[in-house]
């Protein structure tokens, strides 16, 4: 039970790309998504499944940690 408990991940993939000069649509193609889907990750209405988030950060060649941060507030 998470009664009392906000938790949430939070992402860099906008800042990554930007940093990268990479367009939405290359990176969800590079990583085998639409372009909704990265939106969706950037807006935080979409929390990526671990296999996503580890394809995302190889392609930045980077750790997970870096683009994914787990938040956990109680």
């Amino acid at each position: 039970m998470t009664c009392g408990m906000n938790e949430y991940v939070d992402n860099c993939v906008f800042d990554f790309r930007k940093k990268y000069q990479v367009t939405q649509e290359d990176l969800a193609r590079a990583v085998g998504v639409t372009r909704q889907t990265i939106i969706a990750i950037e807006k935080g209405n979409y929390t990526p499944s671990v296999l996503l988030a580890l394809k995302i950060a190889r392609f930045f060649k980077t750790t997970a940690e870096k683009v994914f941060q787990y938040h956990d507030e109680k």
